[in-house]
């Protein structure tokens, strides 16, 4: 159990969310097992009726995902066939959480990959079966057969009544909660920082890494805080499924400075051309692994 409790608010479909991963990378590796994750998944759409109802198409999604290659995550510019909702990836996750529990940050992370990497349609069984092929050991069977379960959906409803409980806190203040579907919700990504004292911090919606380290460093100045990876090898190495350029950047930038992208990139193909990494080609980017 770690010092501090992170309640972590995500949709595996939310881009703000996807883009804040090497803010998250950097929490890992600056705190690892003293901090104890909780992911509770939002629910972004039951059906994709909302998003239609409000002029969205596929090739519309596709452009606005463009607005975030500023924050280094890799994202594929081919339309999908037609616009997915949430739920299902959603229930995937938390029926991960009770038959596997500490694998769900994986599978979300997964779900997040197919979703802004590829066209996969992740409301279809079939589709998310391919998208958690890519975690090494899961039983996917288990975890897809497990979505239409009354454990899961009781579950997944929790997360969602959970998540809509933001009204009147800090993360409504901020003017970052949202409400689309009855009330005050998280919006994704929000991280709630808890010591064992009950005392809560948030920090709702897309934050940068400065966020949430200055809330820990409020909280507990007491744990120990690692100092950045001196080179792409040290991350990955701690990180063995695999980082993107951007997540290996975060890693290694001094003391919340801005991320060095190319730099990073020209040190991982350097080691890559040493034989030290392996380079997987994803969308415009990369994820890059220990050799």
């Amino acid at each position: 159990m770690g010092k501090i409790t992170v309640t972590h608010y995500t949709d595996p479909g939310c881009p703000f969310a996807y883009s804040a991963s090497p803010a998250l990378a950097v929490l890992r590796w600056r705190y690892g097992d003293q901090l104890d994750w909780d992911l509770v998944t939002i629910g972004l759409a039951e059906d994709p009726r909302r998003y239609e109802e409000n002029g969205y198409t596929p090739t519309r999604m596709v452009v606005g995902h463009l607005n975030f290659r500023r924050y280094g995550m890799p994202f594929l510019s081919t339309p999908r066939e037609r616009i997915t909702a949430t739920s299902r990836a959603c229930r995937a996750i938390v029926a991960t959480r009770l038959l596997f529990p500490g694998r769900e940050d994986e599978v979300l992370r997964a779900l997040q990959l197919g979703w802004f990497t590829s066209t996969l349609l992740l409301d279809q069984d079939e589709d998310i079966a391919q998208a958690l092929s890519w975690v090494p050991g899961l039983d996917v069977a288990a975890v897809v057969t497990a979505i239409d379960e009354q454990a899961t959906i009781d579950a997944y409803e929790e997360d969602k009544r959970r998540t809509r409980s933001a009204e009147g806190g800090p993360t409504d203040f901020q003017g970052k909660a949202r409400q689309t579907d009855g009330p005050v919700r998280y919006s994704a990504p929000s991280l709630v920082f808890s010591d064992a004292q009950g005392r809560t911090l948030e920090a709702g919606g897309f934050q940068t890494i400065e966020a949430y380290d200055v809330l820990i460093a409020n909280l507990d100045p007491t744990l120990e805080r690692e100092a950045p990876a001196e080179d792409p090898l040290e991350a990955l190495q701690r990180f063995p499924e695999g980082l993107v350029t951007a997540e290996v950047a975060a890693i290694m930038a001094q003391n919340n400075m801005l991320p060095d992208r190319d730099a990073a990139e020209r040190a991982l193909i350097e080691l890559a051309g040493q034989g030290a990494v392996r380079r997987t080609q994803l969308a415009d980017d990369a994820v890059w692994q220990p050799a």
